[in-house]
């Protein structure tokens, strides 16, 4: 118990002693170096994004793009074979899908049909013309005729006109009977009567004659018109002939074919669009820069891009072109700052960029909608 006691007397002493003396106070070395190293990184690292800065243009609103044409059937029809399998290459004017065609077999038949018409009824206007043309041959030849009757009864008139003329005189002295006289006054009367039936029969033929060509010339025209109504014919033959090979639905061009949504026994409506085939062409870039980035970009300016699917490699691209309009201006309801109350928005211009190397095995293996990081190089 004292030995206890003594103890802690002593530790007690102890304490008072350390307190009644100050212990020096040590710097903290450590958190200086810290800061300031903090303070050079964060100031080297501001100087150096400020200088990049001034020389280069970044944004990760980009994309790849590529030609995409929709598969559209040009004719309405049921679906008989489906051709085409999802991501599947083809060729241009490989078979995609065929249509049930008898519908336009039909119509090439009747149009076949209607064009034979059109030619029957040429034949029956060229056949009617020749006709005319010989009835108006037949009228010109008999006024010939009637003109040489006429001159002869013209002859046989003035003969009987000297005849009776000569009998009127020999009655006065009675050298001759009455029935001399009057023999020659009716011969007289008669040949007078012959020339005026035939000066008549003249004037029938040529108005014949002018009624025949009056025909001649409306079946003329009526040869005019068979021939176009053959012309439309073949027309239409040659659209209904059009719209049967379309029965058949062709890839346009070159490329993959995207999810294939037609299937056997749908009914297709021309124009809809089924689906698309990405064409097996170069692929592009398309940076959508904020408005206030374009003040230095210019075309032709080298870029680097890098794509999230290939974090590890740089693409070297060239700026080619600037959009005609910022990105809102195509939408399907643009905006339109006039109405209700206005709230300023950076606009974004699409700029196109064009691989510098497209024969590169990665530029081969891109897709369009891949997300890309750009850098355009002002310099």
């Amino acid at each position: 118990m004292e030995t206890q006691t003594q103890n802690k007397v002593a530790s007690s002493n102890h304490t008072e002693g350390a307190h009644g003396q100050e212990q020096p106070k040590k710097r903290n070395f450590g958190f200086i170096i810290v800061l300031a190293a903090l303070v050079i990184g964060g100031g080297t690292f501001g100087v150096s994004k400020y200088i990049h800065g001034q020389h280069h243009e970044e944004t990760d609103d980009a994309q790849i793009d590529a030609n995409i044409s929709p598969v559209i059937p040009r004719v309405s029809g049921y679906v008989t074979e489906v051709r085409a399998k999802d991501n599947q290459f083809v060729k241009k004017g490989d078979t995609l899908i065929i249509l049930d065609n008898r519908d336009l077999l039909i119509k090439v038949e009747e149009s076949e049909a209607a064009l034979l018409g059109a030619k029957s009824n040429l034949s029956v206007a060229e056949a009617t013309t020749n006709a005319s043309k010989a009835n108006i041959a037949t009228s010109q030849a008999s006024i010939s005729t009637a003109d040489a009757q006429i001159e002869a009864a013209k002859v046989n008139v003035w003969r009987a006109t000297q005849d009776y003329e000569r009998y009127a005189n020999l009655i006065k002295d009675h050298s001759i009977t009455q029935q001399q006289y009057e023999q020659a006054l009716a011969a007289k009367q008669t040949a007078e009567r012959q020339l005026q039936v035939l000066v008549e029969q003249k004037n029938a033929a040529a108005k014949q004659t002018a009624a025949t060509a009056s025909q001649s010339n409306a079946t003329s025209q009526q040869i005019a018109v068979a021939n176009a109504v053959i012309k439309q014919r073949e027309a239409d033959l040659a659209n209904a002939k059009l719209n049967l090979s379309y029965a058949v639905v062709l890839a346009p061009a070159d490329g993959k074919i995207s999810k294939v949504s037609a299937q056997v026994g749908q009914y297709l409506q021309a124009g809809q669009s089924l689906f698309s085939v990405v064409l097996d062409q170069s692929n592009w870039v398309t940076a959508n820069f904020k408005e206030t980035q374009l003040s230095k970009m210019r075309v032709g300016q080298k870029a680097i891009v890098t794509i999230d699917a290939f974090p590890g490699h740089k693409f070297e691209t060239t700026l080619t072109s600037f959009s005609p309009a910022t990105g809102s201006r195509f939408a399907l309801l643009p905006p339109d700052n006039a109405t209700g109350n206005f709230v300023k928005v950076v606009q974004r211009l699409p700029v196109k960029l064009e691989f510098t190397n497209p024969s590169d095995s990665l530029v081969k293996q891109l897709r369009p909608g891949m997300n890309v990081n750009v850098d355009v190089h002002l310099d």
